[in-house]
């Protein structure tokens, strides 16, 4: 183990602000960034010193550039900054833009960090099957975040084998009637995921298959939100961060998340048997994300237990 790992303080949540608690991690120690920051005046978490309540969106933008530039020094050269966002409306002109528009704070952001070299290499929908009831009526409801892939070279630790899914196809899908001048009634609908001459078993035939571990995921991914008792409010779920971990850090690697909030990032590093380091501003999250921690370790040990018995 290298000097720098072993100075890292992994298995803690360091309390206090993200930009100076960054300054005590060793330079190019951490594989994975892995965090979820407060949106623009979306939340008050009653903690003196918190982002998000700016008066202007360029502000929050402005007080995020200096985290993520601390985040650059603490990143390894292969490692990976997944960043989760999302847009608030503005209620005033002097926040941004005209009232009840949308900001487009993560694109102002997003724009701001590849003037301070970073590499966005993917943008991510992480569309919510469970959101939140909405009783908006003059435009659609809000299902959807962004999770951001960026990195400082061209060159970073990606195992996309760990995510892959598993080949899907549907049977073939038979119209009621004819379509005019296209289709008589009874012809197979045929598409790219059905099993007629261009489908799934087809193309296995001819040895034309894709990846045998399964297919890219993509950059739409489907998850419903995470909720337990007493979390705060922008609990993002274990199955997004477990995607997150195994795709962005090595076997035995540290992922860091400077806004750890009620402490998943930890949760699932520990599960996917990674070092982990957070930091949080907020001592009662803190509390929350140790509970949590030591509820889940209960649990695995009470498992490796009942193994043994058996």
């Amino acid at each position: 183990m290298s000097a720098a790992a072993k100075a890292l303080p992994t298995g803690q949540i360091l309390l206090g602000n993200a930009v100076e608690r960054l300054r005590d991690l060793p330079a190019a120690s951490v594989d994975c960034v892995i965090t979820s920051p407060p949106y623009f005046r979306l939340r008050d978490y009653g903690v003196p010193g918190q982002l998000g309540l700016e008066g202007h969106v360029d502000q929050w933008v402005e007080e995020l550039r200096v985290v993520t530039r601390a985040l650059a020094r603490v990143l390894k050269p292969t490692g990976t900054f997944w960043l989760n966002l999302g847009d608030t409306y503005s209620t005033h002109p002097r926040e941004g833009a005209p009232a009840k528009s949308l900001l487009g704070a993560p694109e102002r952001l997003l724009l701001a960090l590849v003037e301070d070299g970073w590499t966005i290499r993917n943008k991510v929908i992480w569309a919510k099957t469970n959101p939140m009831p909405s009783s908006v009526t003059d435009r659609l409801s809000t299902t959807h975040e962004y999770l951001y892939l960026l990195t400082r070279s061209p060159r970073y630790y990606f195992d996309l084998d760990a995510i892959r899914e598993p080949h899907r196809s549907r049977p073939p899908q038979r119209r009621r009637g004819p379509r005019p001048g296209k289709y008589a009634a009874g012809t197979p609908a045929l598409g790219p995921n059905s099993d007629g001459d261009d489908g799934l078993r087809a193309l296995k035939a001819r040895g034309m298959i894709g990846h045998p571990l399964g297919k890219n995921p993509g950059d739409v991914w489907p998850m419903a939100t995470a909720h337990f008792r007493g979390a705060h409010f922008a609990t993002y779920p274990e199955t997004l961060v477990r995607r997150i971990i195994r795709a962005g850090c090595p076997p035995g690697g540290n992922v860091l998340d400077p806004f750890m909030g009620a402490g998943t990032t930890a949760l699932v590093a520990e599960a996917e048997d990674r070092q982990w380091i957070g930091i949080e501003l907020n001592p009662d999250f803190i509390q929350q994300a140790e509970a949590r921690l030591a509820a889940a370790r209960a649990a695995r040990d009470a498992q490796l237990n009942r193994k043994e018995v058996t």
